[in-house]
């Protein structure tokens, strides 16, 4: 639950009914903010949290103080703050790599202050359409009759569709262009990050959430499974990775450009990776066709910037591999939100995140066995004691059940 509008330039009585902490911090944060600004007239609303401690909040100047000086650049009136609580999340990496992207021509939110030691940061607003967004406007125009979803409405090939997945990849190429910065050095995504990522979906899905106890032969299953997955994501060829790159972390810019957030888990990786994470996102399917048709154009792109020279077979079954071991990943951090932090929304992501590794794992010889272990173990567990922990409504919990 998100607070309402707050008046940074008074007192606010819905400031004494925010607890402990996150009260201090809120009114630390208003200060700060005012003091960036040169003012106190300002409006701090609620934008939204993420699947980190991190807050975010539009800090808009009120009409009495546009004339003030800014102690910023910013020629607009509106930022974005964010609080990240320092013992809770390091927010150099941001800074590093924004900084460095910006400057080799990535959109990614301008940062007019920050500072470390308190976990503040006042960024460019890019507004409110994020990618994921953009895709339902057409929905949303078409008229509360239109008996269409966001799938039927993709399998047409839409042109705006096409075009923000066009603009997307092509910011994605230029992250991987992008040489490494000179201050921050980019951590490598070795075999014990993937590891210890995959070791998300056995811990907190499987046995925390499912409550499944698993044998000595499904535990072997399991580290066979992710051996493969690792062999197979080393071998890629490296290149930068933004980590999270989907619907939910891009943003449709005002000049149709797309603007990149939450990037500060960048590491060096597997070429396919962000690509993987787009095409089979997590929060949303897109059609078949509609995948190959953009792997194809990535491939050849990045085939033509010389950062591989695999055939199309090879990088699609990379394109694959890399793809189930992120959603493993993130089938377990979707149970451990909900655990661990209490954000149970995310429970009705994990359907369609194990739908993906059940479609993709069936197409290997290679991972039969975990195949077949994921269908009767663990995707009947799913349908049987996930979903109801989920504030979906019926109908919705319906269809996620289906999808399985």
């Amino acid at each position: 639950m998100v607070p309402s509008k707050i008046n940074a330039g008074h007192n606010n009585s819905q400031l004494t009914r925010v607890s402990g902490a996150m009260d201090q911090r809120l009114q630390q944060l208003r200060q700060w903010v005012a003091l960036q600004l040169g003012g106190k007239s300002l409006n701090i609303t609620p934008v939204s949290g993420d699947a980190s401690f991190r807050r975010y909040f539009r800090v808009e100047q009120l009409p009495e103080s546009e004339q003030k000086e800014l102690k910023t650049s910013a020629a607009n009136k509106c930022w974005i703050a964010m609080d990240a609580p320092p013992e809770k999340e390091d927010s150099l990496p941001f800074v590093a790599i924004a900084q460095h992207w910006e400057a080799n021509g990535i959109q990614v939110p301008h940062i007019e202050a920050f500072d470390l030691t308190q976990g503040f940061m006042l960024l460019r607003d890019f507004g409110d359409t994020l990618l994921l967004n953009a895709l339902f406007a057409p929905l949303s125009t078409a008229g509360s009759n239109a008996a269409i979803d966001i799938e039927t409405y993709l399998a047409g090939d839409p042109i705006a569709a096409k075009t923000l997945y066009q603009s997307a990849l092509t910011t994605l190429a230029q992250i991987q262009a992008c040489p490494p910065p000179a201050d921050y050095a980019l951590p490598p995504y070795d075999k014990a990050l993937l590891a210890r990522e995959m070791e998300l979906f056995r811990e907190w899905l499987v046995s925390k959430k499912l409550g499944l106890t698993l044998t000595q032969n499904e535990q072997a299953l399991l580290d066979q499974t992710f051996g493969v997955l690792i062999d197979e994501a080393l071998s890629q060829p490296t290149t930068c990775v933004h980590r999270d790159y989907h619907s939910r972390n891009l943003m449709e810019l005002s000049d149709q450009s797309i603007g990149v957030l939450d990037f500060q888990d960048a590491v060096t990786g597997p070429i396919t990776y962000d690509a993987v994470s787009l095409l089979r996102d997590c929060y949303i399917v897109l059609p078949d066709h509609f995948v190959e048709e953009r792997l194809q154009a990535f491939y050849q792109a990045t085939r033509k910037a010389g950062l591989h020279t695999a055939d199309f077979t090879q990088f699609t079954r990379w394109f694959d591999l890399m793809g189930i071991q992120r959603h493993l990943k993130a089938a377990g951090i979707f149970a451990r939100l909900s655990l661990r932090d209490g954000k149970h929304d995310y429970l009705n992501d994990v359907p369609r995140t194990v739908n993906y590794i059940n479609k993709i794992s069936a197409k290997y010889d290679q991972l039969a066995d975990f195949n077949h272990w994921l269908t009767s173990t663990v995707i009947p567990a799913i349908n049987s004691s996930l979903l109801p922990v989920s504030s979906v409504t019926a109908q919705s919990a319906s269809s996620a059940q289906q999808s399985l």
